[in-house]
């Protein structure tokens, strides 16, 4: 009952921050940890470990979009349902939801060992970056379902107003991580296979609290028996397919990122880039960590049809986004030399790069958030056809355009300006599909 009338309290910032301080500090964390987990394979081990992290990217990719498409999708399924009074219902299609997780990991774990060869064989890599890359994906692929419960549980918890025990999920295996990092490739002398064993196992700790908290009947959600309803299935899917799209585009829109630096610049264009796209990663994950608390509420009311609570929580979460976009983009200005000099020295050909782009690419602080926060609720109202042409638009779509033309008339700083013109066009068509739905769901 206690979950109930958390749903149930007036809609003001406070009761807002409950939900998103969590999951702001959770995805904010997890940005911090990634760059950490990398910083500890190339001093360890060396940097063609890195670059076969980096190759096996893509197939990581795909395992993290299919379990953020069934968990974005899922949870806004579910919590409108909860909405609608139809909890044992809901009930039953979360088992369901979490019982497909399972199986779609151990067929894709299936499919990866079978493909992994046949990947790296015809990239023309060294012998030893292509030992580096199937000794990695090899041991990562062992993790593959509890890292698909893990998406799930994340935002489940959130749902069931356990965000702070997401946040406490995510910030124990971060830290479990970067300890094994050290302990498995200092101490064991495992090499970058005890990299992939050091993250799969911070991974499950997210996945066994979970196993464990919605065993619990005391929870919002819990496991019972379920039902196989396949409409439940595709609305899940059809939901969550534009957060699926943006996890897969951005590989792509990442290489060629580097390919046009490298072909403009060079070497030190390519880690330009990468000291800016830090600042963007954590930047974004503000904003996805507060679209991800406040998603739960704009499900419920919307299932419950309370326009009132939910065009009061748009507003205020309007008000939030601007807040934190000014912030970041002032930070961002003011501290740029520090920023970079964490990277690169002053007398580094790449810090003056850096320094320039990263002011230039600043300007895209101004509109991410508007942007990630506009897909995030047509999710959570079950609209995944128009989340997935804003995400897919604004990751791919505006981004090959800009980064296709700009760069023929303005050279490097065409390269910088991609970012920023890319999410102007993106906040045009938010606008657009805000004021468009607006009726529809009294928002």
């Amino acid at each position: 009952m206690e979950n109930q009338n958390v749903y149930e309290n007036p809609v003001a910032l406070g009761n807002i921050l409950k939900f998103a301080v969590p999951t702001i500090a959770m995805t904010v964390f997890m940005s911090f940890y990634t760059m950490v987990d990398g910083l500890f394979v190339s001093n360890l081990i060396g940097t063609n470990a890195l670059s076969a992290i980096n190759l096996t990217a893509p197939v990581i990719q795909l395992v993290t979009a299919i379990s953020t498409m069934l968990a974005t999708g899922g949870s806004a399924v579910i919590m409108k349902k909860m909405g609608e009074q139809k909890r044992e219902e809901a009930k039953e299609d979360f088992t369901f939801l979490i019982l497909v997780n399972t199986v779609v990991g151990i067929i894709m774990c299936g499919m990866g060992y079978l493909a992994m060869d046949h990947i790296f064989a015809g990239m023309n890599l060294s012998a030893d970056v292509e030992g580096y890359c199937v000794e990695y994906l090899s041991r990562y692929l062992v993790f593959t379902v509890p890292i698909l419960l893990m998406n799930n549980f994340t935002l489940y918890m959130i749902a069931s107003e356990k965000a702070t025990l997401s946040l406490i999920c995510s910030v124990t295996g971060g830290i479990l991580n970067m300890v094994l990092d050290y302990v498995f490739i200092a101490g064991f002398d495992m090499g970058i296979g005890g990299a992939a064993i050091a993250t799969g196992l911070g991974y499950s700790v997210t996945a066994a609290a979970g196993l464990f908290v919605f065993s619990r009947k005391k929870s919002l959600l819990h496991f019972k028996k379920p039902k196989i309803r396949l409409k439940v299935l595709v609305n899940a899917a059809s939901n969550g397919c534009s957060e699926m799209a943006t996890a897969l585009v951005t590989g792509i829109i990442t290489m060629m990122f580097n390919w046009t630096m490298l072909r403009y610049v060079g070497e030190d264009g390519i880690a330009a880039v990468t000291i800016i796209m830090y600042v963007l990663m954590f930047a974004s994950s503000l904003y996805t960590g507060y679209s991800y608390g406040v998603a739960p509420m704009v499900s419920y009311y919307y299932g419950e049809q309370n326009h009132g609570k939910l065009k009061k929580l748009v507003g205020i979460s309007m008000k939030v986004i601007a807040g934190i976009s000014l912030a970041t983009a002032g930070a961002s200005l003011m501290l740029t030399r520090p920023l970079v000099s964490v990277f690169a020295r002053p007398d580094n050909p790449v810090y003056d790069l850096a320094v320039t782009g990263n002011r230039i690419c600043t300007i895209a602080l101004l509109f991410i958030g508007f942007n990630i926060f506009a897909s995030g609720m047509f999710t959570a109202l079950s609209n995944g056809v128009v989340s997935a042409v804003l995400a897919f638009s604004r990751s791919f779509v505006f981004m090959l355009i800009t980064m296709l033309v700009l760069p023929v008339f303005l050279g490097v700083k065409g390269i910088w300006l991609a970012t920023p013109a890319a999410e102007l066009m993106a906040l045009a068509l938010s606008a657009f599909m805000l004021l468009k739905y607006r009726k529809r769901y009294g928002y």
